[in-house]
């Protein structure tokens, strides 16, 4: 087929992507990225990968996305900023975005990821950069010395509250559950940090403030007990959302479980034959970097495969 700007285009650039991205390319396609931020998803937010195979350095996560930006380049894959707006298919994809440009490629990898879950309380949204992030290594050094309050109970928050101890000692971790749902490792080292106070069985029901953060109102959900605190700032890592209207409001209508995760096979391949999902967005992923890039490797693989049998090359 001619025309085509590419023979993949992989929509978003974290882990899984810039996984895909380089596998693509290495497979002798022509690989074109789009990402409507910078290189590294998710992962930009991690302040010490640790946790990574061979990762003995202890890179950060900034860090470590750059490096798989560059690899991929290296190997030939381009990248275009810009945002997704529309994807069709009539025999190949045609991506539509942000500004005015059409993109077509017989494959396409859905690798768009996950954005932060609001509590959906009063004054988060109204409090939002005044106070109120959902990324401790953006905005924690605006807090130093002062007295902040992380809500959430996995990996993320013990992580961000982790790295919010080294700039304050007035560090307040809060989880409506009574154990944290983090890995037993991170839990631990939260538990035992002398400038994390844990409070379990705790929830947020109002942020309140002026021009910025002043208070919030806590709720313990065994007692009923209902009691306002000051603070400077709320950290929130309420888990995430999945970043899937792009194929379920669209004309594309790619099967998704119940939770808005795109469902695929072992392939990554989903149900509209070219179009594999990797990554955060995936259903049943487990959500770290290192089964991202497994995922983005295997699309990335699945679709070179489908590329050769329709016979579909720039």
């Amino acid at each position: 087929m001619s025309g085509l700007d590419a023979d993949l285009i992989i929509i978003g650039a974290g882990p899984a992507g810039l996984t895909a991205a380089q596998y693509g390319a290495r497979a002798n396609l022509k690989v074109l990225v789009v990402e409507q931020l910078g290189p590294g998803g998710q992962a930009l937010v991690i302040d010490v990968l640790e946790n990574y195979p061979g990762n003995v350095e202890h890179k950060s996560g900034y860090e470590f996305a750059s490096a798989l930006h560059a690899q991929a380049e290296s190997f030939g894959a381009s990248f275009v900023t810009d945002s997704v707006t529309s994807i069709k298919k009539d025999g190949c994809f045609f991506i539509g975005l942000l500004s005015g440009e059409t993109l077509t490629a017989p494959a396409v990898i859905f690798a768009a990821g996950s954005k932060p879950r609001l509590l959906g309380v009063p004054g988060e949204k109204e409090f939002a950069g005044k106070g109120v992030s959902y990324c401790a290594t953006c905005d924690g050094n605006f807090f130093k010395g002062k007295k902040i309050f992380v809500v959430g109970g996995g990996d993320a928050a013990c992580d961000e509250a982790r790295y919010l101890s080294h700039l304050t000692d007035k560090v307040v971790l809060i989880h409506r559950r009574d154990s944290f749902r983090a890995q037993k490792a991170l839990a631990e080292r939260t538990m035992k940090n002398p400038n994390i106070k844990v409070r379990f069985n705790t929830v947020i029901k109002e942020i309140k403030g002026e021009q910025k953060v002043k208070s919030v109102i806590l709720g313990e959900t065994t007692s009923g007990k209902v009691y306002e605190e000051e603070t400077d700032a709320v950290f929130i890592f309420a888990g995430t959302a999945p970043q899937s209207s792009l194929v379920a409001d669209n004309e594309l209508k790619a099967d998704l479980d119940e939770s808005g995760y795109v469902i695929t096979n072992q392939k990554m391949a989903t149900n509209i034959p070219g179009l594999f999902a990797a990554g955060d967005i995936r259903s049943g992923a487990f959500r770290q970097v290192v089964t991202a890039a497994a995922d983005g490797a295997m699309a990335a693989h699945s679709a070179a495969e489908y590329i050769d049998e329709t016979g579909y090359r720039t």
